[in-house]
């Protein structure tokens, strides 16, 4: 079963998520964000992911908590549901394009957080999301999910952009958490462990 169950508290947000890997792409998101919670359906949808996330964020003060918040409890219900990684892909990638946008998507399951992000913002917000949490979500997923990140894309609308850069993390995550049938059992490295 990789599926994982995560509960996150502390006095700026409360966070619950279920996920499963192995799903259909069935959500149900609330985040009190809407571009954050469309761009989490996307995650979902395009990398065949179920997954059930409920925040309350401290909102009145800005969003930055609970993007910040959910990105690490995303992270951390990934990783749970990876367990020892074993008999994994391990790598994915994907290229999106969303009309003039174009996203770029590069990660490795390999137990090492890290992640580069480019992108040229041409807005301050997206909704109520100021722009710069938008790699901040990446950079916080990739440190809780222990997976390394790197993401680009160009576009002229900021919308597409953001979009597609979900987009494109969600279909390198549905190749990289796939199970290898020829690896078996192993662990996806040539140390023995992740």
């Amino acid at each position: 079963m990789r599926k994982a169950e995560i509960h996150r508290q502390t006095r700026e947000t409360r966070i619950h998520i279920a996920l499963d890997l192995d799903g259909t792409g069935e959500y149900e998101i609330s985040t009190g964000l809407g571009f954050l919670d469309h761009c989490l359906s996307q995650l979902a949808v395009h990398g065949l992911f179920n997954l059930q996330l409920q925040a309350q964020g401290d909102l009145e003060v800005d969003a930055h908590h609970t993007v910040e918040d959910v990105a690490l409890a995303l992270g951390q219900a990934f990783d749970q549901a990876l367990g020892e990684r074993r008999g994994l892909v391990r790598m994915g990638h994907a290229v999106v394009p969303m009309d003039e946008a174009l996203a770029q998507v590069a990660l490795d399951l390999s137990g090492r957080p890290y992640a580069r992000v480019q992108a040229r913002w041409h807005t301050p917000y997206l909704g109520t999301i100021p722009v710069t949490l938008i790699p901040h979500f990446f950079r916080s997923f990739s440190v809780a999910a222990r997976c390394t990140l790197h993401a680009r894309v160009r576009g002229e609308d900021d919308h597409h952009q953001a979009e597609a850069l979900f987009k494109a993390l969600a279909r390198a995550l549905e190749q990289a958490t796939q199970i290898d049938p020829r690896r078996g059992n192993l662990i996806p490295s040539s140390k023995g462990s992740l």
